[in-house]
């Protein structure tokens, strides 16, 4: 008796539509990390990063888990405008590498600011849920 390729199409298209889904699920995650920051919601940061996080910022300088959120509670900054764009989302087993790029406006110590830079998000799976072990972020060169 011939095999139908039905169930597997079936379970391909169960893959497919997890992987969508689990795709939807790291780009909300990461615009409620945005969100997060931008309103120095210092819980929700917490939740989010795990406790071995660093951050490579654009000047090149690293910074832990306790250091990007002392960073981010700060008064003297004022995020205006924190927003993500071109998001792509790739997996590999337990973990996900979210690439795009980031525009942020405020002003620091009365000084205004505006940033546009490419990111890189390393997002592990771990017990606790997804949590970001990694994060680059970099100023693109015009050439």
């Amino acid at each position: 008796m011939p095999v139908h390729p039905r169930p597997y199409l079936r379970r391909s298209q169960w893959r497919a539509d997890h992987q969508r889904s689990t795709e939807i699920e790291r780009r909300q995650l990461e615009k409620k990390w945005t969100e997060a920051y931008k309103h120095r919601e210092v819980t929700i940061l917490s939740s989010l990063l795990a406790e071995d996080f660093v951050i490579t910022v654009e000047d090149g300088s690293t910074y832990g888990k306790l250091g990007y959120i002392s960073h981010s509670a700060d008064s003297s900054v004022q995020v205006e405008i924190a927003e993500l764009s071109e998001l792509k989302v790739r997996f590999h087993g337990n973990v996900a590498v979210v690439t795009g790029a980031y525009h942020e406006i405020g002003t620091s110590r009365g000084n205004r600011y505006e940033y546009r830079d490419r990111l890189t998000d390393v997002w592990l799976r771990s017990p606790n849920g997804w949590q970001v072990i990694s994060s680059h972020y970099s100023v693109p060169v015009k050439l």
